[in-house]
């Protein structure tokens, strides 16, 4: 039997060096959010095939590794079809999980409750470059707190994150998943057709409006509709909050409740920016699952083509497993992304704070000697609350040597 010694597609072993830099940036997460009074949770990898297929995942849930059922329950011959064989699967993302937990622990839970969560998920994706089969994903989450407190709160929390691991110069883009239907409507398309129409204008940034006309035109849609529709757009489609774009439209759309939220969040956003950050309203963002019921968010990096985070309020998901309305509203960073990021930029971060000291002994050491050693390696540690390493001398000591200093190891003492 031959032995594969690369690890299965889309899915990662991580060097050393590689995990200091993914728990430094988790440990940020985990310290900032903890400041804006959120409370880390966790919920199982797996759950019941029934709660990650109740169509609240939008595509997510074609992806999903399904694990078949066990033992007596497990009848392939009565089978009629995969449903009948399987019972739980991997999650797919946190916000369904979220979703079920909230349900069962409310009572016991504050309300508002602003819940973080960092785990793995599993897609059953393609992999290529970005896409991975297993990968980290972390969200915040307040639920119960229906104003727009929530939505501010979420952008401030992230862009503080952001700017804490070295980023800069970066845009908050917004939007509202009402406007969007309005802005249908308001064409004459057909509004049953909104999630269609919604992810071809996604792809105007990629194609351009000649690009979406010419996929709406496909779709069967009428052409006037369309030139309404996308005379609704601008080349420069960030200018300012939502009621000043729509002015420029001479649409009257000012007095209307959810125009006046959208710019309340930008501008209270754009306020606490500290200039470090541009907060803007964006007409032709999307996201892509069809739970959002509100204000929706994005957040990219200047020069990159893709988001970093994103998220947006879904007020009723949670319903549909706690049998009653919970606002909830959230934010999902880029992880992965993020620390691809930060190694290809090269970003100098103070990963390990702690001074770190390697004893290499001599293989002849005597016992007394190494026990000697040994117990200065444990008075720094306990006293000095430095990092210790104790390690026998090896024949290419000078490799060994340069391997301890990229590691850190400032002070290297020989025994």
């Amino acid at each position: 039997m031959s032995f594969i010694k690369i690890p299965v597609k889309g899915m990662n072993d991580f060097l050393p060096s590689e995990i200091r830099l993914r728990e430094y940036v988790i440990n940020q997460i985990k310290e900032t959010y903890q400041q804006f009074g959120f409370n880390i949770i966790e919920t199982p990898c797996l759950e019941h095939i029934e709660n990650l297929c109740s169509k609240q995942g939008g595509e997510n849930e074609k992806l999903i590794f399904k694990v078949l059922k066990r033992g007596e329950k497990l009848d392939f011959a009565s089978a009629k079809d995969e449903n009948d064989l399987v019972d739980m699967g991997l999650r797919y993302d946190l916000t369904v999980p979220l979703s079920r937990y909230y349900a069962n622990n409310m009572a016991k839970l504050p309300t508002p409750f602003k819940a973080l969560q960092i785990g793995n998920v599993w897609r059953a994706e393609r992999p290529q470059k970005g896409r991975f089969r297993q990968f980290i994903q972390c969200d915040l989450d307040i639920l119960g707190e229906k104003s727009n407190l929530a939505e501010i709160e979420l952008i401030q929390a992230t862009t503080t994150l952001l700017t804490k691991i070295g980023f800069k110069d970066f845009l908050v883009r917004i939007n509202d998943r009402r406007i969007l239907k309005k802005m249908v409507d308001y064409a004459s398309l057909p509004s049953d057709d909104s999630d269609k129409i919604f992810i071809i204008l996604d792809k105007m940034d990629k194609i351009g409006k000649m690009g979406v006309k010419t996929e709406l035109l496909n779709a069967g849609y009428d052409s006037n509709a369309i030139d309404k529709y996308l005379n609704l757009f601008d080349e420069n489609k960030y200018i300012g909050n939502a009621s000043n774009y729509y002015q420029t439209k001479g649409l009257d759309f000012t007095d209307d409740e959810i125009f006046q939220n959208l710019d309340q969040i930008i501008n209270t956003a754009q306020s606490i920016a500290n200039h470090q950050f541009k907060v803007t309203f964006d007409p032709t963002l999307v996201r892509g699952m069809s739970y959002y019921t509100g204000p929706i968010f994005e957040i990219e990096m200047t020069g990159l083509a893709s988001s970093v985070a994103g998220g947006g309020r879904y007020d009723q998901m949670i319903e549909k497993f706690a049998g009653m309305s919970v606002p909830a509203c959230g934010f999902s960073i880029g992880f992965e992304r993020i620390i691809t990021i930060l190694k290809e930029q090269g970003h100098n971060l103070e990963i390990d704070k702690k001074a770190k000291v390697a004893y290499v002994v001599d293989k002849n050491i005597s016992a007394d000697e190494l026990t000697k050693v040994l117990q200065e390696a444990a008075i720094l540690r306990e006293k000095e609350n430095k990092i210790v390493l104790v390690v026998y001398k090896v024949k290419n000591f000078k490799f060994q040597k340069d391997k301890l200093a990229e590691e850190g190891f400032t002070d290297i003492i020989f025994k």
